[in-house]
């Protein structure tokens, strides 16, 4: 019996399944997942997860009964090994075959690896994406041990911030020219570097790793660019992602920077879908991949809808949040093609907010511990509105006032 078959155990997938069952669609809804465990939220797994806040009950996106409560089935430790258009059926690792009406790929990313030859493959270089690899290290966050982190993106940042606070001395090395390079402000770079140099992580930039170096099959030394060697007793890699896109590329579908899909998330063949992390999809002009809640959530009950029958075009605001020591970053918009930023902050004020424009068009801001400033400035994007840069640099402006006032509310 055929059914709706959704490749990838992560919140796309779990979205995608909810919002069908949410529009009453009855057929019968598989979901395939590498890992050996019920699909989790993998935010967390960077912060909360890793300081050991809560247990990993706690990160399921759904208990157990729900998707038996739902006529879901969700198959763990399980791997599609081929995809057959014609028949419209997969292959999986067990040795079955099953058929399906809609197929959704959810397949998600894979962490950039250290290559092997320059001792990525040494223990205690690590990687941070699954459940599985946050476990695998977890129990090296003992204080005074020697932390390096390579890479300095919002992964990197928040295993950094966690580490520094767990008593370790971190390093965190960053090839580009500053951290967040390719995506935030400098503005925004210079206040995230001084809050890690405040907790006493050292940040170093246009500095990247040559190799490690082993004893015994073990991490202890990184040889860096600039011709030093740090003695380490374990490395964090935090260099990118790569979409999963093989499984697309092995069937003939079409795949760039990700499995390529319309604007209504369908790829080439009319009964293949994609979502989440893995989709390139088209957005203003450009094609483009979010890796994000938010992304995996909306994209996911677009394609539900059209799955039934819907033409309805994913066209997102995209917003993230990284949470580093006692500070929340929140992000509304994106700041593809900025040209100019305001910066809103009071001497002394822990709130901190940096604001993009494209010539005099409202982009996108980041607000540090400033939820009034991510509140307003997504409002202002979701209604297609700007405001002056006047009016943001004022800082006796009350932007909440503003907004509602432009808003017509």
């Amino acid at each position: 019996m055929s059914g709706i078959i959704i490749v990838g155990g992560g919140q796309a997938a779990v979205a995608t399944a909810a919002k069908l069952r949410a529009l009453h669609d009855r057929r019968p809804i598989t979901i395939i997942g590498q890992e050996a465990v019920l699909p989790y939220q993998r935010p967390p797994l960077s912060k909360g997860y890793l300081l050991g806040k809560f247990p990993f009950d706690e990160l399921l996106l759904r208990p157990p009964h729900w998707y038996a409560d739902q006529g879901i089935e969700v198959l763990t430790s399980s791997r599609v090994t081929a995809l057959d258009r014609t028949r419209q059926a997969v292959d999986l690792s067990s040795g079955e075959s099953r058929l399906y009406d809609a197929l959704i790929l959810a397949t998600g990313a894979t962490p950039r690896r250290w290559p092997a030859a320059l001792g990525g493959e040494l223990d205690g270089v690590y990687t941070v994406r699954s459940k599985a690899n946050v476990d695998s290290f977890a129990s090296e966050l003992v204080q005074g041990r020697r932390l390096l982190v390579v890479g300095g993106g919002y992964i990197g940042l928040e295993v950094a911030a966690v580490a520094a606070s767990q008593g370790l001395s971190v390093t965190l090395v960053e090839a580009d020219n500053r951290i967040l390079n390719r995506v935030a402000s400098a503005s925004t770079a210079d206040f995230i570097r001084r809050l890690h140099e405040a907790h006493g992580a050292d940040i170093r930039e246009s500095v990247g790793v040559e190799s490690f170096v082993g004893k015994a099959g073990r991490v202890v030394h990184a040889k860096l660019t600039d011709g030093s060697v740090l003695d380490i007793d374990f490395a964090i890699v935090g260099i990118g992602v790569t979409p999963n896109v093989q499984l697309a590329l092995d069937a003939e579908l079409d795949v760039g920077n990700g499995i390529i899909v319309d604007g209504c998330g369908r790829t080439k063949d009319p009964n293949i879908f994609a979502v989440g992390d893995c989709a390139a999809f088209p957005y203003r002009g450009e094609t483009i991949r979010l890796e994000c809640v938010q992304n995996a959530i909306e994209q996911a009950e677009v394609v539900a809808q059209n799955i039934l029958g819907g033409t309805l075009v994913y066209d997102p605001i995209p917003w993230f949040w990284s949470d580093q020591y006692d500070a929340k970053l929140q992000i509304a918009g994106l700041t593809r093609g900025y040209t100019d930023t305001v910066v809103r902050h009071e001497d002394g004020s822990r709130q901190f907010s940096v604001w993009y424009f494209a010539e005099e068009r409202f982009l996108a801001v980041d607000a540090i511990n400033d939820t009034r400033a991510f509140v307003s400035g997504r409002k202002l994007l979701d209604r297609g509105l700007s405001l002056p840069k006047k009016v943001v640099g004022d800082l006796s402006t009350d932007l909440v006032s503003y907004v509602r006032t432009a808003i017509g509310r």
